[in-house]
């Protein structure tokens, strides 16, 4: 579509909204962004925008009340199209279309979109990471680092394009289509934002929507949607029927050991799968066992993800504020199957029961420290499972923690929800972990005391 001298409404002034704003002046647009918040920070980005000729309406002005001048809305992920500041345009009949579906009609390169419950951010980087080192011009983005709509303004030759996608980017897309899809998991998340765990799947499986059969499908073998129309290939570290399955430490396809994850710095059966996907990617590129290889040797999982705080005197502390959902926390706790697991969990209520984990917190759980909004409900929920202990923040609870696991162990920080309770985000969440165990654990201490 030709932009040029359209008038055009984002919704959202985050990263995702301010990249949108550009791409559309950058095209001939005239850009109106809308953002029903009020604070310094977004006063402050309104009056550098204005400076590039958008125009930024905040509080009680960023619901329109003009929708008709619009040719266009394109929203951000952060916002549900249910909310108040898109309710004028529907209601106008407007075309609503999300941030990577109107960049990608600028797209000149091939995409893999990667979406799932848990795992994106890894499985994207790695696939990045792969490619790049067997030669090919490479961008990673999305609802990861950089939004999709900044990596086309770069106006630069990518071969492929590698995009994190969430549930709330796929809920307002055409056209949007990836060469190569992947479907990482699927469990129950955003309950909060979706009426159902049906409406929230469904978002998800808009990835596959628009595929042909020239396209490909990367999904896990557990999960594996129905109706794709792609070609499909399955991965999973559970199911030995999977194309990529593992055997011990090996990932292998049919009979052909194509890596093996001891090699790289990546633990965990959940790992094990995030490198089946990335390699499944390669492979359809028909890249080599020993480039792929060469590629990850060094790579490091991203901070917050099972990530090693601190192993001393036979007691490791693993932060995992990442996980903010159920799934997430059943697959640290397949990690660390076998050993003394303290878990410290809760954080803000979305309407999910923990039950849903009950037998894996059962076998694999000696004591659980809860925190956070949810504390209580959890509790009631785990009271059967494990030993439940109540805690009042999450100092209290490594406290709490470094008594009960005793002289050797796991000490996994693995909430199960999101932190907004009680914190700015999950790296924020994860930061304060880390730092309460630098300043509370002391190995010499006599902590049975």
């Amino acid at each position: 579509m030709n932009y040029k001298d359209k008038k055009l409404a984002i919704l959202g002034c985050g990263k995702s909204g301010i990249a949108a704003s550009r791409l559309a002046m950058r095209k001939g647009a005239c850009v109106d962004l809308f953002d029903t918040g009020s604070s310094d920070d977004l006063n402050s980005k309104a009056e550098s925008l204005s400076k590039e000729g958008i125009k930024v309406f905040l509080g009680e002005g960023g619901i329109c009340g003009n929708p008709n001048s619009y040719e266009l809305v394109v929203v951000s992920p952060g916002i549900s199209l249910d909310w108040d500041i898109v309710k004028p345009f529907r209601s106008a009949g407007k075309k609503i279309i999300s941030e990577i579906e109107f960049s990608y009609s600028f797209c000149n390169s091939e995409i893999v979109g990667v979406t799932g419950t848990n795992g994106k951010t890894t499985t994207v980087e790695l696939i990045g990471k792969i490619l790049e080192g067997c030669g090919r011009t490479v961008a990673v983005g999305g609802n990861h680092g950089r939004p999709f709509a900044d990596i086309i303004i770069e106006d630069k030759n990518y071969s492929t394009i590698v995009l994190e996608i969430s549930s709330f980017q796929l809920e307002a897309i055409n056209e949007f289509c990836p060469h190569i899809a992947v479907w990482t998991n699927f469990a129950a998340d955003h309950l909060d934002r979706y009426s159902s765990i049906d409406e929230y799947r469904d978002a998800k499986l808009n990835i596959f929507i628009n595929q042909t059969d020239e396209d490909w499908a990367i999904v896990n073998g557990l999960e594996k949607p129905n109706g794709l129309k792609a070609q499909t290939v399955t991965f999973s570290a559970y199911n030995e029927l999977s194309d990529y399955r593992l055997n011990g430490s090996k990932i292998a396809n049919s009979d052909n050991v194509l890596l093996d994850q001891s090699l790289t710095k990546l633990r965990g059966l959940h790992n094990a799968e995030n490198l089946m996907a990335a390699i499944a990617v390669a492979k359809i590129h028909g890249f080599e066992n020993k480039e792929i290889l060469d590629s990850i040797m060094d790579y490091k999982a991203p901070a917050h993800r099972c990530e090693l705080v601190l192993d001393s005197n036979g007691i490791q502390f693993i932060n995992d504020s990442k996980a903010t959902n159920l799934h997430a926390v059943a697959s640290a706790l397949n990690s660390f199957r076998g050993q003394n697991i303290v878990l410290i969990a809760g954080g803000k209520n979305k309407g999910i029961s923990y039950s849903d984990i009950n037998t894996t917190v059962n076998s694999g759980v000696s004591s659980a420290v809860l925190f956070g909004e949810n504390r209580f409900e959890v509790a009631e929920e785990w009271k059967e499972e494990t030993n439940c202990v109540l805690a009042q923040d999450l100092d209290e609870a490594v406290k709490m923690a470094i008594r009960l696991v005793g002289n050797s162990g796991i000490v996994l920080f693995s909430p199960g929800t999101s932190s907004f309770d009680m914190f700015n985000g999950y790296e924020d969440r994860g930061n304060s972990f880390i730092e309460s165990v630098m300043r509370n654990f002391h190995p010499k201490n006599n902590y049975d005391k």
